[in-house]
């Protein structure tokens, strides 16, 4: 699929949905209208997965410029996004409408308000990943939707833009990073970027599980096909092949 077609006509599953994404994901820097529009088509369709959006109230978490918003609303969602950067919420020239500045940490939200709390390639920037997982879970109503994704720390892009070199340890990468351009990274281990793995957050879920505050629906590999994403359930190998993991929970 050439990068500078419609997101609209991205593959919906299979070998060819891959393949697209990881062609629109090299585009991340310097072209994110179109790794950003293709991503929200296909995250949008995956969400519809586990619950029907028309209608739902949903809140992104990590939302930033607001890239995902057209593709949630015209599937019929209340949208709104809540991000603490204001850096982030005005990358696109302005603040998005219907967006709140906030943390993810502690979410200015009532419980159970939510029929959906998602959050894409978030969690990895902050330093308490169980704390937002778990904020996330608490603003949903029962019988309401989490749908969480992230990228795991050992993966080939597990540093973002400091990667491979993240493998030699995250400070060592971003002091590298820093010779090389004169500046830190955007994403700089420690301050902006954590470590954080698919068994991190497979415990999480399961904890969430066993205590009954919710249902775990899926963890799954996100930019596999669908024959390929239980990777993300075999521990070791899942943290290097995944790339991307995501974790569904629905709330009881």
């Amino acid at each position: 699929m050439p990068v500078d077609v419609d997101p609209a006509l991205l593959p919906e599953s299979g070998l060819r949905r891959s393949v697209a994404l990881l062609r629109a994901f090299r585009l991340e820097q310097s072209r994110p209208d179109v790794f950003y529009s293709t991503l929200a088509v296909d995250t949008v369709r995956q969400v519809s997965r586990y619950t029907a959006l028309d209608g739902a109230t949903v809140v992104d978490v990590g939302g930033g410029p607001g890239w995902f918003a057209d593709a949630f609303r015209a599937a019929g969602a209340r949208y709104a996004g809540i991000d603490p950067d204001a850096g982030e919420l005005t990358a696109r020239g302005g603040a998005p409408e219907g967006f709140l500045r906030a943390s993810g940490l502690a979410l200015p939200l009532a419980d159970g308000s939510l029929d959906v709390c998602m959050s894409s390639n978030v969690l990895e920037h902050v330093p308490d990943p169980e704390r937002m997982a778990g904020e996330m879970l608490r603003v949903v109503r029962p019988g309401g939707l989490v749908w969480l994704s992230w990228t795991t720390w050992l993966s080939p892009w597990g540093g973002h833009e400091t990667s491979p070199w993240h493998y030699l340890g995250g400070r060592r990468a971003a002091d590298r990073y820093e010779r090389l351009h004169g500046r830190r990274p955007k994403n700089d281990f420690g301050r902006s970027l954590f470590a954080v793995s698919a068994g991190r957050m497979s415990r999480w879920a399961r904890e969430v599980s066993g205590s009954g505050a919710g249902e775990v629906l899926d963890v799954r590999a996100r930019y596999h096909p669908d024959w390929a994403a239980w990777v993300a359930r075999v521990p070791a190998a899942r943290e290097v092949v995944s790339w991307n993991v995501v974790v569904v929970v629905r709330r009881r």
